[in-house]
């Protein structure tokens, strides 16, 4: 019953809440990305989302126009792609803002399994494919576990065979640990962490 009603019910509130107390800050968030840097606020990537569809995610552009064709991973901090505005985004996640229109949407949820692209969900096994049965989320267990990954990555070989054979590999774990213990309490508990997790990273 949660994940169907009332976990739909909590995601449309906190969302709309989060989009009214925030749009100023989101406001001028816009300015500054198209202040600083070429081309448009928004950076639309496509997702795949519940029951194996794709859907466009939102985020504040952080990085120069068309970035992505030149690797899907982000590496270390000082990336070249990366904006000097969009650093500062990044660190403190308020780039991931925008999700909150996905979420009210009901393209995703406030706590669930981060969406992949679809090149990565291409190497899941039959098994991990069962993860997408659930809305995938703005933040998650991996997420926490995970919060400074483009260090990490920065400090391998080869970051693109890491990800996919290691660490997405442990995220998809910790996927599943969440599906099996989701309520309201743990999607509470991972909010708050998270919060936490972000505070820190700016002191």
């Amino acid at each position: 019953m949660y994940a169907h009603v009332v976990k739909r019910f909590f995601d449309i509130i906190s969302s709309l809440t989060a989009i009214m107390v925030l749009s100023p800050v989101m406001l001028l968030i816009a300015l500054l990305v198209k202040c600083t840097s070429k081309g448009p606020v928004l950076y639309v990537q496509q997702r795949v989302g519940l029951h194996n569809k794709d859907f466009a995610m939102y985020k504040f552009r952080t990085m120069a126009v068309n970035a992505d064709k030149k690797g899907l991973l982000t590496v270390g901090e000082n990336d070249s792609r990366i904006t000097a505005t969009g650093r500062v985004l990044r660190k403190t996640k308020m780039d991931e803002l925008p999700q909150l229109f996905n979420i009210l949407k009901g393209d995703m949820s406030v706590v669930g399994p981060r969406p992949e692209v679809r090149y990565y969900v291409n190497y899941y096994t039959a098994e991990q494919m069962k993860v997408l049965e659930v809305r995938p989320g703005l933040t998650d267990l991996a997420s926490l576990a995970y919060i400074n990954e483009n260090k990490l990555l920065a400090t391998c070989a080869n970051p693109q065979q890491t990800y996919i054979e290691k660490i997405m590999q442990e995220k998809l774990s910790l996927n599943f640990d969440y599906i099996h213990n989701m309520s309201l309490g743990t999607d509470m508990k991972i909010i708050g962490k998270t919060l936490l997790k972000i505070i820190h990273s700016e002191s």
